[in-house]
């Protein structure tokens, strides 16, 4: 048996459009995300349980569940590798994650069942291999590649997406900032979230994107927390996004008033974060949120840190 957990993440982390994300994990030890079980070998084809508080959410055909694309993907590559026979499995998802939340829900999923099948299979393939494998799958759900939520779940910490064949590399953390998630309980689809935004930006809006992540990932190498959290702006989907999410700017705005050191819009929204400097300031924020913020009985709030493990094999 191998079972593998992956963490939410923080697609774009506002400052960074596609090119920065952040695996986070609440502080009280809770798994936010999902997780995978390889329980063992089946005789005609894959087959897929789901459970978990968010299962009831996911196609009733196990064919259409990605945790079952992804076995058929990751079959297929091994036998282009020249593996000669692979067995089909029998496998269980726990749904820990709402879909369309903003969350990295699909990403949790992809990477959990990679990585548990890679472990399942000896690390037939590497971290490269397999985050190219990830990304691509993932593309395949999005429509485009981009790896903001898949890398940070499957290595941790805060990743910054690179033009080379390493495809991202890890930004130095704040080890004393609370990252508060609250998720409204309504569903934004990451189709819909690209659709508002414009196809073109101007130069302006260009040289100011471009300012915002080098200050900050300037910043972050040397250590200056608060010129880092300062550029954590989002000038590029915030502005066309912020409508989807009922309350946004009302909510943003009080927290930024109580001393936030950024708030901002996770991945595609509905989830919103923001970032406390010290525990009880975290709670002041947690509390207004779940108060201000949350919509319906779905939703939920709660205090993070950044997860610098990454997807893991779990007991």
């Amino acid at each position: 048996m191998v079972r593998v957990y992956a963490p939410a993440s923080i697609g774009n982390m506002s400052v960074g459009y596609d090119l920065l994300g952040a695996a986070v994990s609440p502080i009280d030890g809770t798994l936010l995300g999902d997780v995978v079980t390889i329980d063992g070998e089946s005789v005609d084809d894959f087959s897929l349980s789901c459970s978990g508080p968010f299962a009831a959410k996911l196609p009733a055909d196990a064919k259409d569940n990605i945790v079952y694309q992804c076995c058929v993907y990751y079959r297929q590559a091994l036998l282009e590798s020249g593996v000669k026979q692979v067995p089909f499995l029998s496998m269980s998802l726990e749904k820990n994650l709402p879909v369309g939340s903003g969350l990295g829900s699909s990403a949790t999923s992809v990477v959990a069942a990679f990585k548990a099948l890679n472990e399942y299979f000896d690390q037939a393939f590497d971290k490269v291999t397999m985050l190219t494998m990830m990304g691509k799958f993932e593309g395949q759900l999005s429509g485009s590649v981009h790896y903001d939520n898949v890398a940070p779940c499957y290595l941790g910490g805060i990743q910054l997406m690179t033009a080379d064949e390493e495809i991202c590399q890890s930004i130095p953390v704040c080890d004393s900032w609370y990252w508060v998630m609250c998720y409204s309980g309504i569903s934004v689809s990451t189709k819909m979230a690209r659709d508002v935004l414009p196809k073109q930006v101007d130069l302006a809006t260009a040289i100011a994107y471009g300012r915002h992540l080098a200050s900050f990932i300037d910043a972050s190498h040397k250590g200056q927390w608060d010129k880092a959290g300062a550029q954590i702006k989002d000038v590029i989907a915030e502005p066309h996004r912020s409508h989807l999410l009922p309350n946004f700017a009302n909510v943003t705005a009080k927290l930024k008033a109580m001393g936030a050191r950024s708030t901002g819009i996770s991945g595609s929204g509905p989830t919103l974060f923001a970032i406390a400097t010290n525990l009880e300031q975290a709670q002041q924020f947690k509390d207004y949120l779940t108060e201000h913020y949350i919509q319906n009985e779905q939703g939920f709030c709660t205090i993070c840190s950044i997860d610098q493990q990454g997807a893991r094999v779990l007991p």
